[in-house]
């Protein structure tokens, strides 16, 4: 009896693992001090939770990139989507200006230098930012699906953030209407 093992050379067999490309999900977080206005932010974590629970199951490598303060921050970049994930949402809090021109120009070189590295990964882009922006950044649209979710909310809305998704060439939604 064999038990699984092979006895000559004949009964090895190879097979070349069919492979289905990883997929990248960039995911771009406007935490300027603007989006405290009326729970914007609090409410967007929300949906961040569920995006990085989504992106576990589905085995999918996030990047995360927060624009708050002064520059833009990378929390993550293309790693496997981990649980530890939630201990930054839990700390994620609002405060500076808004350096979200810089966050795109910034994610657009990365996204590029990483295509170039891993052709056949799919990427896809996640933008959460409330547009309270003084102009629109002079941008090219980006060579990945993007979405905008715009978490603008109040009584005075700008709806600045449907100009950059135009902008962009992205898919527009506003948070009080997306279900995950």
């Amino acid at each position: 009896m064999l038990k699984g093992r092979p006895h000559q050379r004949e009964d090895l067999l190879f097979q070349l693992r069919s492979r289905s490309p990883h997929e990248l999900w960039l995911v771009i977080v406007d935490a300027s001090a603007s989006t405290r206005r009326h729970n914007a932010l609090s409410d967007a974590k929300g949906l961040l939770a569920q995006l990085f629970d989504d992106a576990y199951r589905q085995r999918a490598r996030l990047a995360l990139l927060t624009a708050s303060g002064r520059a833009p921050h990378w929390q993550v970049q293309g790693l496997k989507a981990s649980k530890d994930l939630r201990h930054w949402l839990d700390g994620l809090g609002a405060g500076g200006g808004t350096p979200l021109s810089q966050a795109l120009h910034e994610a657009a070189h990365w996204l590029e230098q990483r295509q170039r590295r891993l052709p056949a990964e799919q990427q896809r882009l996640l933008l959460i930012t409330d547009g309270r922006l003084k102009t629109l950044p002079a941008l090219a649209p980006l060579y990945c699906p993007t979405l905008l979710i715009d978490i603008e909310r109040g009584p005075i809305r700008l709806g600045r953030a449907r100009d950059l998704a135009t902008l962009l060439n992205a898919g527009y939604q506003h948070l009080d209407v997306h279900t995950p």
